[in-house]
């Protein structure tokens, strides 16, 4: 796997990324590697057991319990939002979905907990071109490092949707949501239900919202490209930017369902290892095979094509490609639809989701295959996970 490491030291080497870590999975056969430093400014190696702020692939774990929740018919697709959180009742939506923050009107019908998974309800994001995402930065939605998932919701809850339920697609703050339905249900915090119904039966010991003092020195150092400046940075506070989410070390309260997790590369690898036939290494059920399918499957209308996330300072000139533009989106997870769209690679069906800081993840059943990149760099360049997956799909088959 040396192609590989030379690969991605090149990347290094040019200033995009600090370090860069990898794994494959291919049925019994584990190939990895590592390049770069877990921290620019000492120069530390990568160690190989580095802790990384996985962002939304956080997003996934949630989709998991939920699912969990709806087996055991506690919770339903269908529901309305607001049988579990009244706080909703009262919300809006935009007259327009480029008009001003304040002119609304009423909802035709409450967003489901189905819209929650396919990011169909009409919330949408801090860093995202329109007036809803300027309305939660101008809040500072998400940006404590002290607030409880429940308070933050509270203050979701003011703020009108970009869209009537159902109309479009926009990647959005809805995990949160539905982590919190996942508290309400349960009568218990999200930290204690995922390490207890996830965490703890599939051995992923090092994935938790919070780190101990002394693994401090594990977590790879997060930066930010500047395409100004042509280097990485610290994290860019400027308005709208993602960096402005709070990701903290030692809160014990924290909690989150569209970020905040931390996770190693090997612990990340089991929780993808165990989306193949939810099952944990010894047997356990962690959720049925028949929900992994509803999950995987493209459950969005063709109204919704292509979905694209387009965030605040995306410049789309010649350079610019919408990588979702081959997928379609499941309960919880991007799954590839087109192989024409997708340069010829790939496999139909093939599944997973990405981290805001580059970290990225695919699971392709018909070769039993699993695949986890992870590096901690904000707005990255997105050819590493391009180039990741071209040897993959090139060099593996």
């Amino acid at each position: 796997m040396d192609e590989l490491n030379n690969l991605f030291l090149k990347y290094i080497e040019e200033g995009f990324y600090p370090g860069i870590q990898w794994q494959i999975n291919i049925k019994n056969k584990v190939l990895s590697g590592k390049v770069g430093f877990n921290n620019l400014e000492s120069k530390i190696p990568i160690k190989e057991n580095a802790i990384y702020r996985i962002w939304s692939m956080t997003k996934p774990v949630i989709a998991v319990a939920a699912m969990q929740l709806i087996e055991q018919n506690k919770i339903n697709l269908n529901d309305p939002i607001t049988k579990y959180l009244p706080e909703f009742s009262n919300l809006k939506v935009l007259t327009n979905q480029n008009g001003p923050i304040q002119e609304v009107e009423n909802l035709k019908r409450i967003p489901t907990i189905k819209e929650l998974f396919l990011h169909t309800a009409g919330f949408s994001y801090n860093f995202l071109a329109d007036p809803v995402g300027k309305e939660y930065d101008r809040t500072r939605l998400f940006n404590s490092d002290f607030t409880s998932l429940e308070e933050e919701i509270n203050i979701l809850s003011k703020t009108p949707l970009l869209f009537q339920p159902g109309t479009s697609w926009r990647y959005s703050v809805s995990m949160d949501i539905l982590a919190r339905i996942i508290e309400v249900v349960e009568n218990n915090s999200l930290q204690h239900i995922l390490k207890e119904k996830i965490f703890i039966p599939l051995k992923m010991y090092e994935t938790d919202f919070i780190i101990s003092e002394n693994e401090s020195n594990r977590v790879m150092q997060s930066y930010e490209y500047d395409p100004i400046n042509n280097k990485l940075t610290k994290l860019i506070s400027d308005s709208q930017k993602i960096g402005n989410y709070a990701y903290p070390l030692h809160e014990k309260n924290y909690a989150r369902g569209g970020h905040g997790l931390f996770s190693t590369i090997n612990d990340y690898a089991i929780f993808a290892k165990m989306l193949h036939d939810g099952k944990t290494k010894d047997g356990q059920n962690i959720i049925t095979e028949n929900s992994l399918k509803l999950m995987t499957t493209n459950a969005l209308h063709s109204k919704h094509f292509p979905i694209e996330i387009s965030s605040i300072g995306v410049v789309k000139d010649d350079n610019y490609t919408n990588d979702l533009k081959a997928y379609g989106w499941g309960l919880g997870f991007r799954t590839l639809m087109n192989l024409k769209r997708n340069n010829n690679l790939g496999s139909i069906g093939e599944f997973g989701w990405a981290g805001a800081a580059s970290t990225y993840f695919l699971v392709d059943n018909t070769k039993q295959m699993t695949a986890i990149l992870m590096t901690q760099v904000l707005f990255g360049n997105p050819n590493l996970k391009n180039d990741f997956y071209k040897f993959i799909y090139s060099n593996l088959e």
